[in-house]
């Protein structure tokens, strides 16, 4: 996203600040030299005739740093927050797979993550999977290969303890298009229906208790199978 030279937007987040729009051009010009360098890569592998024999995965481990005390240098709107959130701006990521006998433009919104990936790199590349060491990922080649496919999934995200983008301690949940935000300093509970709030501005726990119960005890359940920790907050904090 390049810079549009104009003024910049914020809106208050917690105790921070989220950047809404893009008018940082020291990070605009950091996006084109990468997006000229990625060139060069496809490039080189193509003069090496080996791009027919190549994946490529190309993709972000965290959403744009738009929230920090004093907002951060990119914007990812309209999704709230940012790197360090569970909000989708934190946690919703650009993710475009290129591989032999991939279908090429194909665009699908089946939810995933990025413990997929090994999986999914041991199916393309013809090899064994690893079900002990990828216990928390399946592969989606069958999404790459057929866009239309849809699977309900389950997918946590844990993070019990504080960031620099002013994230307190939480944990979240995704089930289907129902997201639930649970926040370890006060118990407080957020539930959002991505599939007409994108923006998660509208936090409908207390009309949907069984619902916001539900899937906070799956949440706990998913964590504690994983051995998860909470953190020990301090009450004279």
């Amino acid at each position: 996203m390049l810079s549009d030279g104009g003024e910049s937007q914020k809106r208050r987040e917690g105790l921070g600040e989220t950047r809404l729009n893009q008018t940082d051009d020291k990070y605009a010009a950091m996006v084109r030299s990468m997006d000229k360098n990625v060139g060069k890569i496809l490039d080189k592998l193509e003069s090496l005739h080996l791009s027919k024999k190549t994946i490529i995965v190309f993709t972000s481990d965290n959403g744009g740093l738009t929230t920090l005390k004093n907002i951060g240098p990119t914007a990812v709107s309209p999704l709230r927050a940012g790197k360090g959130w569970a909000y989708e701006g934190g946690i919703r990521v650009p993710l475009i797979i290129k591989g032999p006998n991939l279908p090429e433009g194909e665009i699908s919104s089946q939810p995933v993550t990025s413990m997929d990936y090994y999986p999914t790199l041991l199916e393309l590349a013809g090899l064994p999977m690893q079900k002990d060491q990828h216990m928390d990922g399946e592969s989606i080649v069958p999404y790459l290969k057929n866009s239309d496919r849809r699977k309900e999934r389950t997918l946590v995200w844990h993070y019990p303890h504080y960031h620099g983008s002013t994230w307190r301690p939480g944990s979240a949940i995704r089930q289907g298009n129902w997201k639930l935000i649970e926040f370890y300093e006060d118990n407080s509970v957020e539930l959002y229906n991505l599939s007409n709030d994108i923006e998660e501005q509208k936090n409908i726990a207390e009309q949907y208790p069984d619902k916001t119960e539900m899937l906070r005890k799956e949440m706990h359940s998913y964590i504690k199978a994983r051995n998860g920790k909470y953190p020990a907050l301090r009450t004279n904090r």
